[in-house]
C-alpha cells in the first residue's frame, strides 16, 4: 500500500516536472519587436491594419491573408509559426526561417496576436 503510494507521488512529481520544462520552452514575444518587425517585412502584403491589403497586396496573384477574417483568427500560435518560417506555396509569402531568430518569429506572433486575437474554438 506505502509502496503504491511512494509510486503515485514519484508519478506526479515527474509530470509536474515535465510539464513546468515544457512550459520553460514556451517563449513570450515582445510586443514593441514584433511590431517593427511587422512594419520592416510583413506591411507591404499584409497593410498596416492586418487586413491583407497592403501597398504590394493589389500586385499579388494570391492576395495576402488577412489576419482578421475567421480562419486566420482560428489559428493557432504554432500554425502562425510553421507559416512564417516555412511560407506558403504558390503564393508571395516567402520563408522567413533564414532570416529572422526565434525569438523575433515568436515577437511577430505576440504582435499579430495583441492586433487581432485567436477566436478560441468550442467543442
Amino acid at each position: 500500500m506505502k509502496a503504491d503510494r511512494l509510486m503515485v507521488l514519484l508519478l506526479c512529481g515527474l509530470m509536474i516536472v515535465a510539464s513546468s520544462s515544457v512550459l520553460a520552452e514556451t517563449r513570450a514575444g515582445n510586443l514593441k519587436e514584433g511590431q517593427s518587425l511587422y512594419q520592416q517585412h510583413c506591411l507591404k502584403c499584409h497593410g498596416a491594419t492586418l487586413d491583407g491589403k497592403g501597398p504590394d497586396a493589389a500586385s499579388l496573384r494570391v492576395r495576402p491573408t488577412d489576419f482578421h477574417k475567421y480562419l486566420s483568427r482560428v489559428k493557432g500560435e504554432l500554425e502562425l509559426e510553421v507559416t512564417i518560417r516555412r511560407g506558403q506555396q504558390l503564393t508571395a509569402m516567402h520563408e522567413w526561417d533564414t532570416s529572422l531568430t526565434d525569438q523575433q518569429v515568436y515577437d511577430l506572433i505576440a504582435y499579430i496576436r495583441s492586433a487581432v486575437p485567436r477566436l478560441e474554438m468550442k467543442p
